[in-house]
């Protein structure tokens, strides 16, 4: 098998400008999905019965469904049934379809991701020893303040490399993002390598780019991770 390296190497260029939208969805769904996966753990953790119930029924559907299926309902039916709520109910001079498609994009992903992050908080925070809470009420603290200053800070070092993981897991996660209309690195890839066919060398540069920056979200983590082992040291002793 012969590689079109000269493709290989235009298109490398070209897809580099597909970057920024894929590290803004994941940004911008991380920033989402963040406080809304936390307070959904800290909800549960806390023994809301009704919100804990209507949130583990939500984290196994999401966990259950395919991302490719979510976004098809997202991007193909949700626009159609809006446009019905907007025009023949509400009575509304709205053109959904006009919406820009990364909309959809930070819709989809932030609803997988908070389902996600909300396991991963969650479960932090239970590994935090129900004594410290025990000994913080002891010691005159609210609930409130035992949460805050005692067992989120830990809870959140413990989380790190499974944020990193599912951060990890998004960004790859976004190359689905074509299925939308988005412009990101593997909608510029396939659109490059449509002219002559050249899907194969257009998809191992897709593998490198892709490799790069998961590699380089690593690096990030693990950097934050280090300034955060004096923390854990500090919970050790």
């Amino acid at each position: 098998m012969n590689l079109n390296l000269s493709f290989m190497a235009e298109t490398f260029v070209h897809a580099l400008t597909g970057i920024p939208t894929t590290l803004k969805i994941t940004l911008v769904t991380m920033l989402i999905s963040a406080p809304l996966g936390f307070f959904m753990a800290l909800g549960r953790m806390k023994g809301n019965k009704g919100g804990g119930r209507l949130a583990a029924l939500y984290v196994s559907f999401i966990r259950g469904t395919p991302v490719v299926l979510q976004i098809l309902f997202m991007y193909s039916l949700l626009p159609s049934l809006l446009n019905y709520l907007f025009k023949s109910i509400l009575h509304l001079n709205i053109n959904i379809f006009r919406m820009d498609p990364i909309v959809y994009a930070y819709i989809v992903f932030s609803l997988n991701t908070t389902a996600i992050l909300s396991e991963v908080f969650r479960s932090a925070l239970m590994s935090v020893g129900h004594g410290q809470m025990e000994a913080a009420l002891a010691s005159g603290l609210s609930s409130s303040q035992a949460y805050r200053r005692i067992i989120i800070p830990q809870g959140l070092v413990v989380a790190l490399p499974n944020i990193c993981n599912t951060t990890i897991n998004l960004l790859k996660s976004t190359s689905l993002a074509f299925m939308m209309t988005v412009k990101d690195i593997m909608a510029i890839a396939k659109m490059d390598a449509a002219y002559g066919y050249n899907y194969i060398e257009a998809y191992l540069v897709v593998l490198v780019i892709y490799i790069i920056l998961c590699t380089l979200v690593q690096i990030l983590f693990k950097v934050m991770e280090g300034s955060l082992s004096g923390y854990r040291r500090r919970i050790t002793a």
